[in-house]
This record gives C-alpha cells, sequence and structure tokens, in this order.
C-alpha cells in the first residue's frame, strides 16, 4: 500500500470514528451530567495520549517543554477540553443529536472569521458566501424547517452550540503558535485543564459513584473522539501527498453520523436537518472557491 493509499485509509477511519461520536454524547448523557462526561471522558483520553506517549519513547518531552509553552498549555486546555466540551456536551444534552451535530460543523467557518482580527488574515467573498448559505442551514435546522417562524427548538441549547464552536476555532488559531509535538502538546494540555474539569465538577456535582453504563461511554468518548480520531487524522495528514483530497472526506462525516443517530438513538431524522446539513456543507465547500 503506497503512502497516498495509507493516508486515505487512515482519513476514512477517522471519519468512520468521528461519524459515531454524536451518538455516543447522547447515550452517555442519559446517564451523566456533562461536567461527569468531561470529567470521565478526559480522564480516560489523557491516559491513552500518556500510553501513546510512553510506547513512542516521548513521554520525557511532556515535562521538558519552556514555561512559555506551559502557559499555552494552561491557555489551550482551558478552551479545550474543558470550555469546549463542556459546552457542547450541554448543547447534545439540551437538543436532538441531529440538530447539535450539524451546528457544530460550522466552527470552520467561525474560523475564517476569527483569523481576520486574530491572525490579520483578509475575508474575501468566499468567506461572506459561506457564512450566509451555512447559517441558513444553521436556522433551517434549528427551527426544524420553519426558518421564517425563528421559533427555535431550543434556543438556549442552539446557542451553546454556536459559542462552541466558536471556542473551538479560538482553540486552533491559539494552537498554531505551539511547534511541539501534536500528541505531547495535546497531553499537556489535558493535563493542564483537569484542575478546571475538576474544581467545576467538585462545585456543581454531587458525588456518586459513576453508572457502569455512563463509564462506557465517557471511555468511548475518551477513547475515539479525544484519542484515536486525532492520531489517525495526524498520520493521515502526513502521509498524504494532496492534502485537500483527505480534508475533503470530513464532509463525509456529517451525513454518516445522522445514519447513527437514527438507529442508535433513535431520532428521527427530518428532511429540515438534512436541508439545513448540505447548506451548511454547501457553505464550507464555499470557502474553497479559488
Amino acid at each position: 500500500m503506497n503512502q497516498q493509499r495509507q493516508a486515505i485509509f487512515y482519513g476514512l477511519g477517522a471519519v468512520l470514528l468521528w461519524s459515531t461520536v454524536a451518538t455516543a454524547f447522547k447515550l452517555s448523557l442519559q446517564y451523566f451530567s456533562p461536567i461527569e462526561l468531561l470529567l470521565y471522558s478526559g480522564s480516560v483520553s489523557t491516559l491513552l495520549l500518556g500510553t501513546i506517549l510512553i510506547y513512542q519513547g516521548k513521554l520525557h518531552l511532556a515535562f521538558q517543554c519552556s514555561r512559555r509553552e506551559y502557559l499555552l498549555s494552561i491557555l489551550l486546555g482551558l478552551l479545550s477540553p474543558f470550555l469546549y466540551y463542556l459546552i457542547l456536551f450541554k448543547a447534545y444534552d439540551l437538543l436532538p443529536a441531529q440538530q447539535a451535530q450539524p451546528l457544530n460543523y460550522t466552527w470552520a467557518i467561525t474560523l475564517s472569521l476569527l483569523a481576520v482580527p486574530l491572525l490579520k488574515q483578509k475575508i474575501g467573498w468566499q468567506q461572506w458566501l459561506a457564512l450566509l448559505v451555512s447559517y441558513c442551514g444553521v436556522v433551517v435546522i434549528s427551527t426544524e424547517g420553519k426558518p421564517f417562524s425563528l421559533q427555535f427548538t431550543d434556543p438556549f441549547g442552539v446557542t451553546l452550540a454556536l459559542i462552541s464552536t466558536v471556542i473551538w476555532a479560538l482553540y486552533w488559531i491559539f494552537n498554531t503558535r505551539d511547534s511541539r509535538d501534536p500528541v505531547v502538546g495535546l497531553f499537556v494540555n489535558f493535563i493542564c485543564s483537569f484542575p478546571f474539569v475538576l474544581g467545576y465538577y467538585l462545585l456543581t456535582t454531587e458525588l456518586r459513584l459513576p453508572p457502569l453504563n455512563g463509564l462506557y461511554g465517557a471511555a468511548y468518548v475518551g477513547i475515539i473522539e479525544m484519542g484515536i480520531c486525532f492520531i489517525l487524522w495526524l498520520m493521515a495528514m502526513k502521509l498524504t501527498d494532496n492534502t485537500a483530497r483527505i480534508s475533503n472526506l470530513i464532509f463525509l462525516s456529517p451525513f454518516l453520523s445522522l445514519f447513527f443517530i437514527h438507529f442508535l438513538v433513535g431520532e428521527e431524522i427530518l428532511a429540515a436537518t438534512l436541508t439545513g446539513l448540505i447548506l451548511i456543507i454547501a457553505g464550507l465547500f464555499c470557502q474553497r472557491i479559488k
């Protein structure tokens, strides 16, 4: 198998696994509050990343960062996993998975807008068109196909889902300043986020023994969403000689995700969800117009 085929294989693996996480979020939240799910899934992911670094012989690098890199990790850890997943899980708790999942895909539009003031990048007509088309999709999904009524299914849930895209975009913008090995940086970020997660958990939640079914879900989220998907995608991007071809695979994920949401969560997929999702994906494609 040549490198390009390997890249496609890893990319498709990441996309397939990513397609299952919305279902895992929704099922796990039947047993856990958002902060409980974050605490347990984040702990599992931290252990996974540490194990990978031990296998690679790079664990010592996590303890040899500069002061600036540790400060950056505190900021990144505050953004994600703490704020990003806490807000995203709450959005999934309030909204049907078929709504929360497509709304989360607008983060790429948010990223292009935030890059203007933060990275001094220029915004072209493609980004404005992408913004218009994608957020038309957001309105269609959030109103269940009645965009002119502006009667949102859950306004607070929709707001949280959109706020999560801002936090995720900020995370990647600040992450451009990180020159460390990606797995090392991610591991240190998770370590630095743990005091925020544990502190919020202790302040807001009564201590209890976690239900076993909830732990299964948290382990899946921690291993797949916060760990393996990142590794597979990183490997795909390193091996490919055509970054655009690999990055386009990500557009398969939201449609595959609806399949899992329907058959495992039991939600009836609305025509408005498909229509809005197509608009969001079309908006993302508009960004790629030369």
